[in-house]
This record gives structure tokens, sequence and C-alpha cells, in this order.
């Protein structure tokens, strides 16, 4: 007999749909999975023999042959056991709805009006699987009534809406539902309930003591998304004041909580009982890592920490100390926002639209230009140092800004500084103007995505303020990118003060950003 179950995987982080048959034919026992079926899929066999033993079914012991079509598409992981499990009792008629030719009985749920996906223990308990939540947009895409997720993933898939999205702790739980149409656990998560809440309570910029110029760099690049380097001696503040940045970073709306969502879901690091990810995330790699673990590839390609990070902000301590290679690789996400990985078989395209905080010593003892402590380094030290960052890369830190020691006066004040909810006021008011005027402009959404098209509508100079950018771009002998980096960086300037054009004030604070490409590099 021939059963079929509907079923999914993930490509990227997208799911398409796929067909599991289950043919029991008369033969020598045996057990053979086609369709391109990878070692977790492969070994899907044992877990499914012992789960239904386990769970008092009667396991045939006849020639059984599972074909999960589409047959020319690489299929991985273990979410595939759940399918089938219910194929082979479908078949072997232990299930109603599921034999081809074979009606459902009167108010027992069908087979096929379901995606169904579940790695089974050999106890017959399901377990959670990656990509829970675009396998349920893919079931809702399809038309179909509903989804069937393991428990632990149940809130995750649940906060798709138009379809049914049930979770299955147990293989018998599923075939009673099936069998006898008992009830399945179903989720209803209103993603409403997840915005408005305080980002974090752990850090606050108000914890943050002088460096107020620092602060107010920090301030313009999450207002208009802009990437950012902080050059500064140790224990200056600049891995404090980066992990402080997403606390003044905008809400991120239900389409950006949708899509990193999925991503981390695909990665499998999303915790369980998630439902969405709503606070912007916060990725600090060691300096260690690979260019493939920075950005997503491998012989199973998975998302990269630019993808992890997509959305919020990727934080690159001691800069320099990081692979040249691996750092070369960031110049297409920073350009494009996406990252595209290429394989023999396939094409896959991951979103990477984050911002770039970066922090690095002056030389390599970190005193260089101190007035207190005296530098170690020898010139060609230093410039060998600082060469490990390439120019281009350089060219794509819309802010550079020097962090310098803060005083005792400073640190021993008792006021605190402004908080981050204040600063968050300021730059959601900036960002909402940004969303207005690029309403018209797909995958433009702040000023620091702009294309030198949109720099020519936008990014209206006053007279004088043209001819003081004129003056700063000759003498600091600026690239075109460069150039470019200080109009975007001077209109966000001009939006967190609401003005519509860009005026002498704005273009120097501007410059003033870009000031240290000369000595940096």
């Amino acid at each position: 007999m021939l059963a079929r179950v509907r079923s999914a995987a993930v490509l990227g982080i997208d799911a398409y749909l796929v067909e599991v048959e289950t043919d029991i034919a008369a033969g020598l026992p045996s057990f053979s999975t086609v369709g391109l079926p990878q070692g977790a899929v492969k070994e899907g066999r044992e877990r499914v023999c012992a789960a239904i033993a386990n769970s008092d079914y009667a396991f045939p012991l006849k020639k059984i042959t599972v074909n999960l079509a589409p047959a020319d598409v690489r299929k991985d992981g273990s979410a595939f056991d759940l399918p089938i499990a219910l194929g082979i009792l479908a078949a072997t008629g232990q299930l109603n709805g599921g034999v081809a030719g074979r009606a459902a009985s009167p108010g027992v749920p069908s087979l096929s009006d379901y995606v169904i996906v579940g790695e089974l223990g050999l106890e017959g308990d399901v377990r959670p699987v990656r990509g829970a939540l675009p396998i349920a947009l893919a079931a809702k895409e399809a038309g179909l009534k509903g989804a069937i997720v393991p428990v632990a993933n149940l809130q995750e898939a649940g906060v798709v809406s138009g379809i049914e999205v049930l979770g299955a702790s147990t293989l018998a739980d599923v075939a009673a539902f099936f069998g006898a149409g008992k009830a399945l656990p179903q989720a209803r998560v209103d993603p409403r309930t997840f915005f408005g809440k305080p980002v974090r309570d752990d850090v606050d910029f108000s914890e943050v003591r002088g460096q107020e110029h620092v602060k107010r760099a920090l301030e313009i690049a999450a207002a208009g998304g802009h990437n950012l380097l902080m050059i500064g001696p140790p224990g200056s503040g600049k891995t404090m004041l980066a992990r402080r940045l997403p606390t003044i970073l905008p809400e991120m709306s239900l389409a950006e909580a949708l899509e990193t969502t999925k991503i981390h879901s695909v990665a499998g690091i999303l915790p369980p009982g998630t439902s969405l990810v709503t606070v912007r995330p916060f990725r600090s790699p060691h300096h260690t890592i690979s260019d493939a673990g920075l950005i997503g590839g491998g012989s199973f390609p998975r998302p990269g920490e630019v993808s992890l990070a997509h959305g919020g902000v990727l934080f690159l301590d001691e800069l320099p100390e990081f692979r040249r290679n691996v750092l070369e690789v960031l110049r297409q996400p920073l350009e494009d926002g996406f990252v595209t990985i290429s394989r023999a078989s396939s094409s896959l395209c991951y979103p990477a639209r984050f911002m770039l905080a970066a922090a690095m010593n002056p030389c390599p003892c970190g005193w260089w230009g101190d007035p207190v402590h005296g530098c170690t380094c020898t010139p060609v030290e230093v410039e060998q140092y600082r060469s490990r960052v390439s120019g281009p890369l350089l060219d794509r830190m819309d802010i550079h800004i020097e962090v310098p020691a803060v005083p005792y006066r400073e640190l021993s004040v008792e006021r605190s500084g402004e908080p981050s909810e204040a600063i968050r006021e300021r730059v959601n008011r900036a960002r909402g103007i940004q969303l207005e005027r690029f309403a018209g402009r797909p995958g433009v959404f702040a000023n620091a995505h702009m294309t030198p098209r949109d720099l020519r509508r936008y990014c209206r100079v006053s007279d004088s303020a043209d001819a003081l950018l004129r003056t700063a771009i000759q003498r600091l002998g600026l690239s075109a990118r460069a150039y470019h980096r200080v109009l975007k960086i001077a209109r966000t300037i001009a939006d967190l003060a609401e003005c519509g054009f860009i005026e002498p004030v704005h273009v120097s604070e501007a410059v003033q950003y870009r000031s240290l490409d000369r000595t940096v590099r």
C-alpha cells in the first residue's frame, strides 16, 4: 500500500514542502529512503522503527520504500522522522485517511491537510526541530489547513495566523489525532503582545561616566543605522559603550522580528518557548572566528554571525586581531545587506542588514597618543598594526571616533548620565522621519542605506554647507565613498535636529567623524 504525508524542509531561511511517499510491498524486510537523504535522514529509519514498536504499533516486516519529493533537492535534518512514521502507520492501515484511494472517516482529520515535522525519540516522544517558523509560513502559503510541529516549537510556529498550528508530544498522540480525531494542543500567539516592552534592564547609558562625545556618536549611529569604529586605549570603555548600543536602537517592526526569528530558528539558537525575537540582536564573535563562521557556509550551509546579527549590532572587539581574510568578507554584506553562499549544488541567500560596531587600540601596546602612559611601539610597529585593517573596510565605517581614557573626576561623580530611554526617544523620532522619507524605496529603511541616487535627492545642502564640505574633502583627501558617508551622517544629524536642509553645523559635525581617516591608515 502507498501513503502520502506532507512535510517540509528548510532551504536558506525559507521552507519548501516535501511530500513523503511511503510504499509497503511484499518481499524481504528492508527499509530504503530515497530522494537525496543526508546523514540524519538516513539514520532516521532506526529511530522510526524503535518509535513505532515502543508506541504499541506494529512495524511491518516487509519491503519499505520512502521517497522524499522533490527527489532532486538534498534533504537534511531529523524533521522527517514523524512524517515517515505516520506514513508507515497509514500504509499499513493503522491510520485513517492516509492511504491512497481510501477516504478519511467522518470527523477525522486528513493527512493531506497538514504539514508535519518532528524528530522522534526511541520511545516515540517528539523532539524539537529547526525552522518551525518558516515551515509554518510555508504551510500557510500553500493554502493548507495547518501544521503539526513538536510541542517545544509550538510557541514559535504559533505566531503564524490563518492556519491551525498544533503541537505533537508523542507519536501516539499524533496517530490518535489522525486515527480517531483526538485533539492536539493548539497555539494562538498574538505577536503584538511582544512589542512595547523594555529592551534590556541589565545595561543602560546612565551607567556610563564621561565620554559625552562618544555617546553623541553612538546616538547618530543608531539614528541613521551607521557603522561605527571606536579607537582608544585599553579600559577607556569601548566595549561597555558598544554593549549599550542596542538599548537606544528603535523598536523592531513585525516584519523585522519575523525575519530575524526565522534566521535564529534555522540556526538552532532560538531559546525554547520563544515566539519572536523582538529585541535587536547583539553578536560579539571572538577574533579567532573563521570566515565561514562570520559570513556563513560550511558543508551544510548555516547562517553566520553577520546574519545572526541581522536587524541588530555586530560588534568586533580588537578589530586588527581578526585575520585579514575574515575582515575582507564583510564587504559584501556591508554594502548589499545580504550574504550569498554558492555551492556546486545550490546557492543560498541569507539576510545580513546589521550595524557594524568595531573597537581597536591605536597601537599594539594601546598607549599611542595617551598623555599619561608612554607608548613603547616603534613607528613601523604602529603602521603594521593599523594596516591589518584595509582602507576599503575603513571606508565602509561611517563614523570614526576617538575614545580617550576617562579622567578620575568624571568617574567619581555621583550623578547618573542620560538614560537609554531618553536617547532612544530622539532616535525613534529621527527614524520616523527616515521611514516617511523612504516610504517608496524598497530596501531602504535608514540614511545609511541610501544609494548615490538617494543622496542627490534627499541630501540637499545649502551653499555655505557645500563650501565647507568641499574644503573638508580636499584637505582630508577623502575618497568618493567617504564623501558619500559624510553626506549620510550629515543627513542623520539634520534629522535628529528635525531640520529639512543640511546646514553648515551638520556638515562640520559629520566631518569630525571622518577626521581619523588619515591618522588610522
